[in-house]
This record gives structure tokens, sequence and C-alpha cells, in this order.
């Protein structure tokens, strides 16, 4: 009976405190503690932080994120010089994936870290590839261009040697026709 009472007085006593929270204007009550941000959540925020960012800015976040990290590199704080350095339209994709590499690699790594990580590798060594191809396209180019002036001055040449021949022709035929004018004179 001892115990059925106290739990009556501890449920009332809650009830009590539940009702006088209610009676209490809003800025005085208590809030529920908000939960802590994931790493998800916080990759994402600093990526639509960085989102508006000219070049010169992202160059300094990146320069900012690596001071930070300088005595003790996180994980978390590479991808984010990671995330900062692939927005930036001049940075080295090398150096993004020696960032990223690690943190894909690390069988321990949170799971929105690594996705983080994976999705920039992916888009660093396609990145590469992409520069790669458009490197080999320019040079395929310029021997194209080369080997059409090459054929250009051929077609030239082949052209001046022909007018030549032509000449040469105009002038044999017209020294027949004077021979042939002669001849028929001299009858």
């Amino acid at each position: 009976m001892k115990i059925l009472l106290a739990l009556l007085i501890a449920v009332l006593a809650l009830a009590g405190c539940a009702t006088v929270e209610k009676a209490l204007p809003q800025s005085l009550r208590s809030t529920p503690a908000e939960p802590a941000p994931t790493t998800g959540t916080e990759l994402v925020a600093y990526l639509s932080r960085l989102r508006g960012m000219n070049e010169r800015a992202l160059a300094q976040e990146a320069a900012r994120q690596r001071e930070l990290s300088r005595g003790t590199p996180s994980d978390l704080s590479k991808v984010k010089i990671a995330i900062a350095l692939s927005l930036a339209p001049q940075a080295e994709d090398a150096e993004i994936l020696a960032l990223v590499d690690p943190v894909v690699k690390q069988p321990t790594a949170e799971d929105d870290l690594k996705a983080m990580a994976s999705f920039l590798q992916v888009q660093a060594t396609e990145r590469r590839r992409l520069k790669e191809s458009a490197t080999a396209a320019g040079a395929r180019l310029r021997e194209e261009r080369k080997a059409t002036e090459a054929q250009k001055q051929r077609a030239d040449a082949l052209q001046e040697r022909a007018a030549q021949l032509q000449q040469k022709l105009d002038a044999l035929t017209e020294i027949e026709k004077n021979l042939s004018d002669r001849q028929s004179q001299g009858k």
C-alpha cells in the first residue's frame, strides 16, 4: 500500500509539473533539446553555404578548412576541404582524390561521411577522365588540322604544277600551229 501511495504521489507531482509548465509563458517554458545534427546534415549545410561562393571565396574557404584541420585532421575536415575544392573550377583532382580516398577506404568511417567522400571521389575521377579526354581530343584536332593544311599545300602545289603544264602545252600547241602554218605557206 505504501508503494502504491508513493507511486500515486509521484504521478500527481509529474502531472502538476506539466500543468505548471503549461501555465508558464512560452518564453519561460523549457524546450526539448534538439538532436545534434548528423554528419550528413552538416555536410549538406556546408555544401549549401559554399554553393553561392565565387572561385576566390572557395579557394579561401579551402585554405581556411586546411588551417582548421592542420593540427588534427579529421575525416570530416578532409571531406569539407574536398567539397570546397570540388566546387572550384581550377582545383586539382589529384588533391581531391588524396583527401577522400583514405576516408572511402576506412571501414570505421561514418556512413554519411563515407557516402559524401565516395561521391567526391567519383566526381573527381570523372572530371579527371573528361579532362584527359578533352586533351586527347585537342591533340587529335591539332593533328587533323596539320594533315588538312598539308593536303591543302599539296593540292596548291599540284594546281600550280598543272597550271605550268597547261602553259607549256599551250606554248607547244602554238608552236605546232606556227609550224603547220609555215608548212602550208611553203606549198
